[in-house]
């Protein structure tokens, strides 16, 4: 029975990730902080290991408790990670310093794994392909435009600079029950009312949750180490089309486009940035957030995915948003 650490086992997709590994009789430690809300991870078979990643030097004694001995983990798939933050020093200390401290520790506990799974991010590319229309591809040469994908590149350059058998994720937006971004826009679609960034066509592309957990462990099952993927469902749909199939699952015959000019939307970001700043809480519109919409070619190749492992999501678009609603419905966030 393979042993697999998911650290960062409480955010959104972690949950599913632990799930996953139990389902195909692994033993599946979720790792998390001690403040990390357990409310997804009732199992009774999950064995919990909690991190004070603030601590880093307890990072050892941790990993030491968790595997005695020779004992280790023969994959950690580390799922840890802001998505925004107030500031680039946040996103730098929580998605690359948290990992240059945690590989330190495994290694300095002679606790490296078979495989080492790191979630990073679409975002790591930057606006590659807005003039030429391409497609996606892990041959890009990264060019990051937003602080939380400049942190994930950094993540991706220190694993990729110190010898640990690694394998990268990049997925797309990734949505399903639990997830609070995506449900912010269906929420607004519930009510009749559809706002976009900009008057350009946009291609936008998506992964389901559960089709992520999947896809990360036939990677560790199947995948050659030191190789970085790109994620997502193989369409890739407009806002209108978006629009359509939320409308329909949501059981809404009539939603308002309203396109916004990208002045606005730039505008609004920057004040609730600002307004983020003073509360010192981070806002769910930023800068980073206004360079995501901003952006008009999300297309991805994951040809190498399917090579690699056979890749294949099972969750299309329109399935997977009709899942994520009767989810929302059914514990009464719509």
């Amino acid at each position: 029975m393979k042993k697999v650490l998911v650290v960062g086992a409480g955010g959104f997709a972690g949950g599913f990730i632990v799930e996953e590994g139990l389902s195909r009789g692994y033993e599946v430690y979720a790792g998390l902080r001690e403040s990390t809300s357990r409310k997804y991870l009732t199992d009774p078979r999950i064995k919990f290991t909690v991190f004070n990643f603030d601590e880093p030097e307890s990072l050892k004694t941790t990993l030491s408790e968790a595997m005695p001995g020779e004992e280790k983990w023969d994959w950690i798939v580390y799922n840890l990670g802001a998505t925004k933050a107030i500031s680039f020093s946040d996103f730098s200390k929580i998605n690359y310093e948290y990992l240059r401290e945690f590989l330190n520790a495994l290694k300095e506990t002679d606790k490296v794994p078979e495989k080492f799974l790191l979630m990073s991010s679409l975002s790591v590319h930057g606006p590659r392909h807005e003039k030429d229309g391409g497609r996606f591809t892990e041959t890009d040469i990264p060019a990051p435009n937003t602080r939380y994908g400049a942190s994930k590149l950094k993540a991706e350059m220190l694993l990729n600079m110190d010898k640990i058998p690694y394998i990268i994720f990049r997925p797309t937006g990734i949505y399903g029950p639990r997830d609070k971004d995506y449900f912010l826009m269906l929420q607004t679609i519930s009510k009749g009312f559809d706002f976009s960034a900009g008057y350009k066509k946009q291609l936008l592309t998506f992964i389901y949750v559960e089709d992520l957990a999947r896809a990360i462990y036939d990677a560790l099952e199947k995948a050659p180490v030191n190789q970085t993927y790109i994620i997502s469902e193989e369409a890739a749909y407009t806002q209108k089309e978006f629009r359509k199939i939320a409308a329909n699952a949501l059981g809404k015959k009539g939603v308002i486009s309203i396109p916004l000019p990208l002045w606005a939307v730039k505008g609004v970001s920057t004040v609730a940035e600002k307004w983020g700043v003073a509360r010192m809480k981070p806002s769910t519109l930023n800068s980073d957030k206004y360079n995501i919409m901003k952006q008009r070619n999300w297309d991805v190749d994951v040809s190498k995915a399917k090579k690699d492992f056979g890749f294949k999501p099972q969750v299309s678009l329109e399935e997977g948003i009709k899942k994520a609603i009767e989810w929302y419905k059914k514990e009464k966030w719509l």
